[in-house]
């Protein structure tokens, strides 16, 4: 029987579930690197998930904590659809996928990790990145260290905001 080394998902899986919510404390906090934050917006910001289903998936956060979209006010719900069209451009450009799966788990039934704050997922994908190992072995092979990943979309992304064009 072969084995894959997948050590990332055992620091996740016996890991304390935090008292505080994640997206705002990392959202006060001032260590975006270390908190894998690629972008701060006016009413959002741009996250890499550190427990990733594909190299390069990221999730777009409100600052305000709230569990569902419809709380949001019109400003906020415009500022995450603009950065989730950045996000597209930047992954597109950095990652070359042919697809993503884009959405938003609400409440615990529907598979919310963090029900109490809204954020979605943009997950790049690749024909044939999905096969036998997460059905047969509960692992997900992601090929890139994620602070290699996370240099090339911060690049990236730094310079597709330097157009002022782009804004």
């Amino acid at each position: 029987m072969r084995r894959l080394w997948a050590p990332w998902r055992m620091e996740y899986i016996k890991k304390p579930r935090e008292r505080d919510c994640l997206f705002c404390r990392v959202a006060k906090e001032d260590s975006d690197r270390d908190n894998l934050i690629l972008y701060r917006s006016q009413h959002s910001y741009i996250i890499m998930n550190r427990y990733p289903y594909n190299n390069g998936h990221v999730m777009v956060v409100p600052y305000r904590h709230v569990a569902s979209p419809e709380m949001l006010d019109v400003e906020e719900d415009v500022d995450i659809s603009d950065l989730i069209k950045i996000s597209i451009k930047v992954i597109r450009r950095v990652m070359n996928p042919q697809g993503f799966n884009i959405g938003a788990n609400i409440g615990k039934a529907a598979g919310a990790g963090i029900e109490e704050h809204y954020h979605i997922h943009i997950v790049p994908r690749w024909v044939g990145d999905t096969n036998f190992m997460p059905i047969i072995s509960d692992t997900k092979v992601v090929v890139e260290h994620i602070l290699d990943t996370y240099n090339r979309l911060k690049e990236e992304l730094d310079k597709y905001l330097e157009n002022e064009d782009n804004l």
